[in-house]
């Protein structure tokens, strides 16, 4: 790939990336040995991507990038946190990325774990597990009181409002991140992958992709 420098440009090549495989036609470009030696006294990703550790979210594979093409940070529900922030940060001061992508996708089971947790007789979960969903729990609770007595918990709904204080997290964490984007230098994309449709749908943009939304 072209060394590209704008947050409207690297979004446009992870659009085409990911309609490629949603295609059935993936280029599975820059995956073989001279790439890997061209790799090897450095790196220049184009994007980072904070994304669930959910096996069937393989960033490089969903949007057809190669080696060297994504700077990945996952865990479980792409939960926020110091050591996130930490390697976002280093991304976009020390890599110069200038687009970071969240993606969140459908039946997550840290969202699924999250809405379970709210119930009255949820059993207890171990302490680990639970300080990891523990950061969901308030998007829970905001769709069940948009629900109503009545209403169904829509786990999507709760993954969506998750992926967007996921976001505002960041820009609230970090100062680095938010004046890289006021300064038009990066740019965030919150994302929804559709497991069985292969879509990275936009969910939330802060910055300028406006020519690829």
């Amino acid at each position: 790939m072209t060394q590209v420098s704008t947050p409207r440009e690297v979004w446009q090549q992870m659009v085409a990336g990911n309609a490629r495989f949603v295609d059935g036609a993936p280029q599975h470009p820059r995956q073989d040995v001279d790439r890997r030696h061209e790799l090897a006294d450095g790196q220049r990703p184009h994007a980072a991507l904070f994304g669930c550790s959910d096996s069937r979210l393989a960033a490089e594979i969903i949007f057809d990038q190669g080696l060297g093409d994504l700077f990945v940070i996952r865990n479980a529900g792409q939960v926020s946190s110091n050591s996130v922030i930490g390697s976002l940060e280093y991304a976009v001061a020390v890599l110069e990325v200038p687009l970071i992508i969240v993606l969140g996708h459908d039946a997550c089971g840290a969202v699924a774990a999250a809405i379970d947790s709210t119930q009255a007789d949820a059993p207890a979960l171990p302490a680990n597990i639970w300080r990891q969903i523990a950061p969901i729990v308030p998007a829970v609770r905001r769709v069940i009181k948009a629900a109503g007595p009545d209403g169904d918990v829509v786990p999507e709904a709760v993954g969506r409002e998750h992926l967007r204080d996921t976001v505002a997290e960041l820009l609230h964490s970090s100062e680095l991140i938010s004046d890289a984007v006021a300064e038009g230098r990066l740019a965030i994309v919150g994302a929804n992958y559709r497991l069985s449709e292969g879509t990275a749908v936009p969910d939330i943009i802060v910055g300028d992709v406006s020519d690829a939304a």
